[in-house]
């Protein structure tokens, strides 16, 4: 991105808050926005500065940042309101499906290598999602466990998808990477981007988290459906 990636950093604890900001700080494409110590100032901060990326504790006082990002989501322009990486001690799978459920595009724990940290930001910053393979096998692996108690109808915005963006669609919610569905659909990778940029757009999904929490929650893929799980951030 030639711009900076303006960043909001949401912890209820302020060392926490400096701590991020000392390792951000010292990237020259990052910009901290500004700090919030729970959701409600969150979200007036995302109001008054408009960030490009949220990173959001999860446990807070007043608001948790479970629900903060779902008023987030609820409340701003998919294609234009902030994105929101979910940082945690917590390695809870309840967590991770409740925080891409909620609308984030991705979760990270607060011990990640700052390296990572930064990289993510940029991932997600740049319109993609964080969904490394454990957290797409989660999200799979919970449907498992607890699938829906009754079924979503799918949006009638899926009417409009080809056959082989329902296709993307589905392999997307398995977990495959763009190269595994390209390998797979035998087109390149640049086709399949093509297709994940029309399947978002058509269903007004922010990014790829959302659709394999559609997917899912509808019934378009059955857990335990057959597919390779790989790296979904790309």
């Amino acid at each position: 991105m030639s711009e900076r990636i303006r960043l909001l950093i949401v912890d209820d604890q302020a060392m926490v808050r400096t701590g991020f900001r000392m390792i951000l700080e010292s990237e020259e494409d990052l910009e901290i926005a500004g700090e919030a110590a729970d959701g409600l100032e969150a979200l007036e901060a995302v109001k008054k500065l408009k960030p490009d990326v949220v990173l959001m504790d999860i446990r807070m006082p007043n608001l948790d940042g479970l629900e903060t990002t779902r008023r987030l989501r609820d409340e701003t322009d998919p294609a234009k309101g902030p994105r929101v990486l979910v940082l945690t001690t917590f390695d809870h799978d309840e967590y991770v499906y409740e925080s891409l459920r909620a609308g984030a595009s991705g979760f990270m724990l607060k011990d990640a290598p700052p390296e990572q940290l930064v990289e993510a930001i940029r991932v997600v910053a740049s319109g993609e999602a964080l969904l490394a393979p454990a957290i797409t096998r989660r999200v799979i692996e919970e449907f498992v466990r607890h699938p829906p108690s009754r079924g979503t109808e799918p949006p009638p915005e899926v009417e409009s998808l080809t056959s082989r963006e329902l296709e993307v669609l589905q392999a997307i919610a398995r977990g495959c990477s763009n190269a595994e569905i390209a390998k797979d659909l035998f087109v390149s990778e640049t086709t399949v981007k093509t297709h994940v940029a029309r399947i978002l757009m058509k269903l007004d999904l922010r990014d790829r988290v959302q659709a394999v929490v559609l997917a899912y929650e509808t019934g378009l893929v059955q857990p335990g459906a057959a597919g390779t799980v790989g790296a979904g951030a790309e």
